[in-house]
C-alpha cells in the first residue's frame, strides 16, 4: 500500500514544486537600495519634526512649571515624563523603520519586527512598574500631607 501512495504523493510535490520555488524566492527577495533610501530619508525628516515638537513642549512646560505653585508643578513633571515618554516611542518607532528599511530579505524584516514588538512589551511593563512606583510615592506624600495639615488645624483649635 505505501508504494501506491508514493506515487500520488510525488505527484502532489510536483504540482506544488512552482509554487515551492516561488515561495523562497519571495522569502529571499531583496528590497531595491531606492526604496529603503526613500523611507530612510522620510523617517528621518519625520524624526527631526518630532523633535522640534518635543523641543517645543519643553519650552512649553517650562514656562507653565515657573508660573505655577508647587501642586502645578508636579503636574508638569507628569506632563513632562508623559512627553518624554512619547517622544522616546517616537524616536523607537523610526528607528524601527530605518532598521526595517534596511531589511534585504522577508525573514530579515520579521526578526527585525519581532525584536522591536518584544523590546516594546519590555518598556511597556517597566514604564508600568515605574508609573505605579511614581504614585504610589505620591499619593503617600500626599496622605502625610493632608496629615499634617489636619494635626496643624486641631493643635490651632484646641
Amino acid at each position: 500500500m505505501t508504494t501506491e501512495i508514493n506515487p500520488v504523493l510525488d505527484s502532489v510535490k510536483e504540482a506544488f514544486a512552482p509554487v515551492t520555488e516561488a515561495f523562497k524566492n519571495f522569502q529571499n527577495l531583496e528590497v531595491p537600495e531606492a526604496a529603503r533610501e526613500f523611507v530612510k530619508k522620510t523617517a528621518n525628516t519625520a524624526k527631526d519634526r518630532a523633535a522640534d515638537v518635543f523641543a517645543g513642549s519643553e519650552k512649553v512646560t517650562a514656562a507653565i512649571e515657573t508660573a505655577a505653585a508647587d501642586s502645578v508643578s508636579e503636574a508638569a513633571k507628569i506632563s513632562r515624563n508623559i512627553q518624554q515618554a512619547i517622544y522616546q516611542d517616537v524616536e523607537a518607532f523610526f528607528a524601527g523603520i530605518d532598521r526595517l528599511a534596511s531589511a534585504k530579505s522577508l525573514n530579515e524584516a520579521v526578526q527585525i519586527q519581532s525584536d522591536m514588538a518584544r523590546a516594546r512589551g519590555e518598556l511597556l511593563v517597566t514604564r508600568a512598574k515605574a508609573t505605579t512606583e511614581y504614585l504610589g510615592k505620591l499619593v503617600a506624600n500626599g496622605a502625610k500631607t493632608a496629615q499634617d495639615n489636619l494635626a496643624k488645624v486641631y493643635t490651632k483649635s484646641a
